[in-house]
């Protein structure tokens, strides 16, 4: 079973900058999608962005021009760079590496790393 380890949380004030990395315990192999997804206390997880093995990305509207999100190929890592945080941005972080070879198929999740962003 793979494992994905994420790393970066902390508290940063509003305005401020966080990198949020993942990276699995073990090789994976195949296409994928490297995805991030976020939930807030009380709230559903929702979608924040995402990078393909061909490198097409999607972003929520709410993270649009603040939020990029990188993957490194030959280490299977994806990246999370945030700037500009607000305070809405406040959420447990999810990495997702999800397979898009259907003869591979494999859905990892990480185990969530905290982000805190004060006025």
């Amino acid at each position: 079973q793979v494992e994905l380890l994420e790393s970066g949380d902390g508290s940063v004030q509003a305005g401020g900058s966080l990198r949020l990395s993942c990276a699995p315990s073990r090789p994976i192999y195949g296409d994928n999608v490297m995805a991030w997804y976020r939930q807030a206390p009380g709230k559903q997880r929702d979608f924040v962005a995402s990078s393909s093995s061909g490198t097409v990305t999607n972003y929520a509207e709410s993270v649009k021009g603040r939020f990029t999100v990188l993957r490194e190929n030959g280490k299977n890592s994806a990246y999370l760079q945030m700037n500009s945080l607000k305070v809405e941005d406040t959420a447990q972080y999810y990495c997702n590496i999800k397979s898009t070879d259907r003869w591979r198929p494999y859905d990892y999740w990480g185990q969530g790393t905290r982000v805190t962003v004060f006025p």
